[in-house]
């Protein structure tokens, strides 16, 4: 049993997604990053970073005491590594292709969206530069994306840990500033991966609760800058 610490976020998408492929048994647990949860000294033991997801592992594969992991990619190869499955342990190069589009999205595609998403929609005032910085960023990001996907179904070849990194964030385009129309493969990929139904279960997981708990500006500035909203 997996107990996953929760928020209906493109973080937290990734690893729901992954388990709902896996179909691997969880239990979710609510973080609500809107109300500060995630600054609670009981999240902090598993999550040192102060961010969701999360996750414990109560029956780890070596059979030992319970494993707690933060940071989504690293629970993603994980759980993949664990269940055989959306990642090739026994293909050096299959796993280099995963390893790298996965990388590209934690440390690329993540934070250049999350900063798109914070100048365009959280931040108390409009910044132009800030705007045009990451909204030209996310653009040239989904340009690599698109053209990697001009000859081939999926990121890494197969379906794979690194598409369900990739597609939370490319999902909301719209809400970064970007034309679908110039991304034709990214279009098609987007679309091809919304179809699949542990896709849609993962989506599901804690719908409307953001909607119920929305973030204000003063509560994005608090979460930004690591303080209790």
């Amino acid at each position: 049993m997996i107990d996953l610490f929760y928020w209906p976020t493109p973080n937290g998408w990734k690893i729901s997604i992954l388990l709902e492929e896996l179909a691997v048994p969880y239990t979710v647990h609510p973080i609500n990053i809107s109300k500060g949860d995630q600054f609670a000294p009981e999240f902090l033991k598993i999550a040192p970073n102060n961010r969701m997801p999360a996750i414990i592992d109560q029956a780890p594969a070596d059979g030992g005491a319970s494993i707690s992991l933060f940071e989504s990619g690293a629970i993603m190869q994980y759980l993949a590594r664990k269940h055989g499955q959306f990642y090739p342990v026994d293909d050096v190069r299959a796993q280099a292709e995963v390893d790298q589009w996965l990388f590209w999205q934690v440390g690329g595609l993540g934070p250049m969206a999350g900063q798109c998403h914070h100048f365009r929609h959280y931040a108390p005032e409009k910044i132009p530069y800030g705007i045009e910085r990451y909204t030209n960023e996310v653009s040239r990001l989904y340009g690599v994306l698109d053209r990697r996907l001009a000859d081939r179904e999926f990121v890494a070849g197969a379906y794979s840990i690194a598409d369900m990194a990739i597609w939370p964030w490319a999902k909301l385009w719209e809400n970064q500033g970007q034309d679908l129309s110039t991304f034709p493969h990214m279009q098609r990929w987007l679309e091809q991966i919304a179809a699949r139904p542990a896709v849609v279960k993962g989506l599901a997981v804690g719908e409307g609760w953001r909607e119920k708990n929305p973030v204000t500006d003063e509560k994005a500035r608090a979460i930004l800058f690591g303080q209790k909203a």
